[in-house]
């Protein structure tokens, strides 16, 4: 790897599918580090948060870890921010997963799970699990480097919904019934599918990622 490759904060607290993050990004020409301390994340150029397990639990562990807090002043301060999953949805104002709970508050509305049923009105198999098509629209430099619509790989139950439409830079759909599947807001960019597990279309999103951050 180059020592002048853009050093990447992989934030590490406690939970995440960190070793295939990080090689997903090094694939992608980045210097990708697993990160678990707060001043580590803020000497770097930009941020991944990959995130698996509940809610409730990821944000108590970045704030125990001061995480939160450095992840919110890489963003205000406008360095490029890529979360992944619940990476997302943690960006949000609160989710309903095993009760109310108050996420970053960086991008304005919440995470609440599918409902029980489908347009259809037939019972709604939850979690989603498997490939889907996101498709991209709106303004943000990621989408730049991306194809207007991509197929990748889904593991949720749980969906984000921004307040604001310009929020929603990918839709997908699961059951007839759409959601949000990439936020943006400022520096931070986010998409609830898993790249480093969507072999070519997610490799293509890391290779976009990496060219954000040289740009900035």
């Amino acid at each position: 790897m180059p020592a002048s490759s853009p050093r990447v904060a992989v934030v590490d607290y406690g939970a995440g599918n960190l070793r295939s993050v990080t090689k997903a990004l090094e694939r992608s020409g980045l210097h990708a580090e697993v990160c678990g301390d707060a001043a580590s994340v803020r000497n770097a150029d930009a941020a991944v948060l990959p995130g698996v397990g509940a809610f409730a639990d990821a944000v108590a562990r970045l704030h125990t870890k001061g995480l939160d807090d450095a992840v919110r002043e890489g963003i205000e301060a406008g360095r490029p921010y890529l979360g992944l999953c619940l990476g997302l949805q943690l960006l949000f104002d609160a989710s309903s997963e095993h009760g109310e709970n108050a996420g970053l508050g960086l991008i304005e509305g919440r995470v609440d799970r599918f409902p029980e049923r489908d347009s259809g009105g037939g019972l709604l198999r939850v979690p989603h699990i498997g490939w889907n098509e996101v498709h991209y629209s709106g303004e943000h430099p990621m989408l730049e480097a991306l194809p207007k619509s991509d197929i990748y790989y889904f593991v949720h139950s749980y969906r984000a919904e921004p307040a604001r439409p310009e929020g929603q830079v990918g839709v997908c759909e699961y059951g007839g019934i759409p959601f949000t599947a990439a936020a943006a807001e400022g520096s931070a960019f986010a998409v609830q599918f898993h790249p480093e597990k969507s072999q070519s279309a997610g490799q293509r999103l890391l290779d976009a990622f990496a060219r954000w951050i040289e740009a900035c």
